[in-house]
């Protein structure tokens, strides 16, 4: 059976600290970068729209899409499966120079989409995912962990996606820049759900006195199966009723396997609500993405449920509970850990009902919601720099 993360309480110290441990484990570089990014990724896109950042290579809402896809929610899914594959596989993953070079091939990706060379951004783009796949490939396989192959596919599929992205931006293919943006949409939900689905019961169960949390099989194939079946629809391009009928199946899916998780006994444990208000996201986001292709909501109000609710707020979740057990730290969020999930989860929350219920007042929600974003993750960088630059507490490594 393969091995989940385990979070520990501090120990003593039984080795002698080391100064600098960035390069450690997979989530400290990636964390500390994609929650910088998400900070700042917000006043690029500012300065994009006043013309401040002359005629870079990707621009405008693709430019948009494409960071906070393929750059800032790839960059903690990688630092998660690099950090959880160790024990997913009983083997080390990327760590010392090969994990600072995945991590500057992030970074290259980032700054050439801001430039005119558009063949290079493309490489370092697909070359990311692709060389996040390799890297968790060898574990696995040593191991033969094949429970866990899919996440390698995953990223493989990712790869392609960003890919497909940049061939169509540079005329080579002649499909719509926006199919790869969908595409990689629909493989971060499956992640998402397949992670939650075998996390948050479990940190429910451990966190919360008597919550009985549960899971049934049926649900569950249920539940994921909509997610890959509309995967298959997007990458066929099929729109309509049917499409709006699947997503719908896959919202009350998703609903149902939530309520059997007892969100409503996760109150006093804002480690563990947290995950479940993202997660709530999910079944919101497919039904909108239902009435959107009903014609009834705009499209970009659902992918923001996706996209700001439920993966913002599994990221500040899951990168403020495994930071804090992977340096050795309690697992209890502070008020600080409170204020970045109230942040990041009231930037979804206007992104989202504003302009469905005052469609005049859009412009001022994504203001307000870029705001609030922005300041969710610039103060879990500043608040978890030294915890992520610095060696565990107990002295063990990782």
């Amino acid at each position: 059976m393969a091995r989940t993360i385990v979070i520990e309480e501090p120990r003593p110290p039984s080795a002698p600290l080391q100064e600098f441990a960035l390069w450690q484990l997979g989530f400290r570089p990636f964390y500390l970068l994609a929650s910088a990014f998400g900070a700042l990724s917000i006043g690029l896109w500012a300065l994009q729209f006043a013309g401040w950042l002359g005629q870079p290579y990707l621009q405008g809402p693709m430019w948009h899409a494409h960071e906070m896809l393929f750059g800032f929610a790839l960059a903690v899914v990688v630092g998660f499966l690099l950090t959880a594959g160790s024990n997913w596989s009983g083997r080390p993953t990327l760590s010392g120079a090969p994990l600072a070079a995945l991590a500057a091939l992030w970074v290259a990706g980032r700054i050439l989409v801001l430039t005119p060379f558009g063949w290079a951004a493309a490489l370092a783009n697909a070359a990311f995912p692709l060389a996040a796949a390799i890297a968790l490939a060898i574990p696995f396989v040593a191991a033969r962990n094949r429970r866990n192959y899919f996440f390698v596919g995953v990223l493989l599929l990712m790869s392609a996606a960003a890919l497909a992205v940049h061939l169509s931006q540079l005329g080579v293919l002649r499909i719509p820049g926006w199919l790869g943006v969908q595409v990689a949409l629909d493989a971060l939900l499956f992640i998402m759900a397949v992670m939650a689905g075998r996390v948050v019961p479990m940190f429910t169960n451990n966190g919360v006195l008597g919550a009985k949390a549960s899971r049934r099989p049926a649900l569950e194939r249920a539940a994921l199966g909509t997610v890959l079946a509309l995967l298959a629809a997007d990458v066929m391009q099929l729109h309509g009723v049917a499409l709006a009928a699947l997503a719908a199946a896959g919202a009350i899916a998703h609903l149902a396997r939530w309520s059997l998780w007892q969100p409503w006994k996760t109150g006093r444990a804002p480690v563990v609500w947290v995950l479940h208000a993202a997660y709530a996201w999910i079944p919101v986001h497919l039904a909108l993405r239902s009435l959107a292709e009903m014609g009834w909501i705009a499209l970009s109000i659902a992918t923001h449920a996706l996209t700001v609710g439920a993966a913002g707020g599994l990221i500040i979740g899951m990168m403020t509970r495994t930071a804090r057990g992977h340096t050795g730290r309690a697992l209890r969020a502070d008020r600080v850990d409170v204020a970045c999930y109230l942040l990041v989860l009231g930037a979804a929350l206007v992104r989202v009902v504003v302009p469905l219920v005052a469609p005049a007042a859009t412009m001022p929600a994504v203001i307000g919601s870029a705001a609030l974003w922005s300041a969710g993750f610039a103060l879990y960088a500043v608040r978890y720099w030294p915890a992520l630059t610095r060696p565990r507490l107990d002295g063990r490594p990782g």
